[in-house]
């Protein structure tokens, strides 16, 4: 794949990150995001960013805002991978010990942002990934639509805490973890592709971590972003579940989680929506099924369900959220 704009390739020998920035429309954001990137000092970086599907005039302004900036390489894909298949390519392209990625409507905190993420990965030599604190841009405050923790670690979320996944909208991972977990699931496309990521990273003994003093501003753009009433829940519930067989779940065992969906998606219109992305996790067969070890389910017990409990639990809240919200008889 050769470079519409900017450098030909990344820095030879030895440097820290790759910061990769997939890019879809939005390209005033876009702008401001590489912008962001390449005001980071402290660090060693290269910043690859990855068209896939922007109409030719965003394209040209993409391309004429990178120009030949020796810190940016711009690639266009033919089609658009989604966001798995996405970040491999760009993520695959540089060699910085650490891959740093960063949504196209967000930005870096600060200048030192990138070298925090580096430091935190080089002081410990088993955590695999960071994720970092997303607030909202306009007002600093917690970007709920971006907490993809549970819901009991929100009062949290200025801390930092060991988590079986990260937030898509800024993170970094160590480039060994990278490697030996497979970066990521292209079938999934969008949606749970870290999660997916991580369960592979902790069975192979790695750590993630919150970090709740590494903030990234995001501007929750709603161009070209995927809302819950298109297809963003079909991606949700088809996801999940593919996952869960991955992991070598029985779909007798999934009956709680998928009753649940239908619940959800029967009290927030999305009934067929659910139907559908059912109907296409059975299609999805898994190449090969992976377990956790006993210390990878130790960690994700006391890491993750610790905190949220069973299935079962929550598919009793979600029936006795539905009785509450039904209509009373007068």
């Amino acid at each position: 794949m050769i470079p519409m704009a900017g450098a030909a390739h990344p820095p030879d020998g030895q440097y820290d990150a790759d910061i990769v920035i997939l890019s879809l429309e939005r390209t005033d954001e876009t702008i401001a995001a590489i912008a962001s990137a390449c005001a980071q000092t402290a660090v060693s970086f290269h910043i690859f960013v990855l068209d896939q599907g922007s109409c030719s005039t965003s394209l040209a302004r993409l391309a004429c805002a990178i120009k030949e900036n020796p810190k940016v390489s711009l690639f266009v894909s033919g089609s658009n991978l989604g966001v798995a298949g996405g970040r491999n390519v760009i993520s695959n392209m540089g060699h910085g010990r650490v891959i740093v990625a960063l949504d196209n409507d967000a930005e870096f905190a600060d200048t030192l942002t990138v070298a925090r993420m580096v430091a935190a990965l080089d002081a410990e030599p088993r955590l695999g990934a960071i994720g970092c604190r997303i607030v909202r841009y306009a007002d600093g405050r917690d970007d709920r639509s971006s907490w993809g923790y549970p819901d009991a670690l929100m009062p949290s979320a200025g801390a930092c805490f060991d988590t079986v996944t990260f937030v898509g909208a800024g993170h970094s991972i160590r480039r060994d973890t990278w490697q030996q977990a497979g970066g990521y699931d292209p079938r999934l496309f969008f949606c749970w592709e870290e999660y997916d990521f991580c369960l592979r990273a902790i069975a192979h003994g790695w750590q993630v971590r919150y970090r709740g003093d590494i903030v990234i501003r995001h501007k929750v753009c709603g161009e070209q972003r995927v809302g819950w009433s298109a297809n963003r829940w079909f991606y949700h519930v088809r996801n999940r579940l593919y996952i869960e067989r991955k992991l070598g779940r029985s779909w007798v065992s999934l009956t709680p989680r998928i009753g649940g969906y239908l619940l959800k998606g029967l009290r927030n219109d999305l009934r067929e929506q659910t139907v559908q992305a059912i109907r296409a996790a059975v299609s999805m067969v898994p190449d090969a099924t992976q377990t956790l070890p006993p210390a990878g389910k130790s960690y994700f017990i006391r890491n993750d369900k610790a905190h949220r409990g069973s299935v079962q639990r929550r598919l009793l809240q979600e029936v006795f959220s539905r009785i509450a919200a039904a209509p009373t008889g007068q």
